[in-house]
């Protein structure tokens, strides 16, 4: 069983900044892709940025310049730093992952964290 477990959302003026953390626990082998992803109320839910094992990332044009995504490998780690935070930026964040596992690869979400940017 693989379980992801996000932190750090919360209330933000706008042009403020917030960081997200998500850890991955469980029988792990290896984590493939990691993402962010963010679902504002009545919209569906949308990748913002991923990252691939080696580091590759690739970002939602909305957020390009303002947010950063990371990760650790050794701690199965994801973080999205965000800065520049505008009130259109509110929703739930959700941390996903592609994990190894002994059943194979399969994708994980995390609960989410509500994210509120305040004009």
């Amino acid at each position: 069983q693989v379980q992801l477990d996000e932190s750090g959302g919360g209330l933000v003026q706008t042009g403020g900044s917030l960081r997200l953390s998500c850890a991955a626990s469980g029988t792990i082998l290896s984590i493939l892709a990691m993402g962010w992803y963010r679902q504002a109320p009545g919209k569906q839910r949308t990748v913002i940025a991923t990252i691939t094992f080696d580091g590759r990332t690739n970002y939602a044009d909305s957020v390009k310049g303002r947010f950063t995504i990371s990760r650790d490998n050794a701690k199965n780690t994801v973080d999205l730093q965000m800065n520049s935070l505008k009130p259109e930026d509110t929703a739930v964040y959700y941390c996903n992952a592609d994990v190894r596992t002994r059943q194979g690869i399969h994708t994980y979400w995390g609960q989410g964290t509500q994210v509120t940017v305040s004009s």
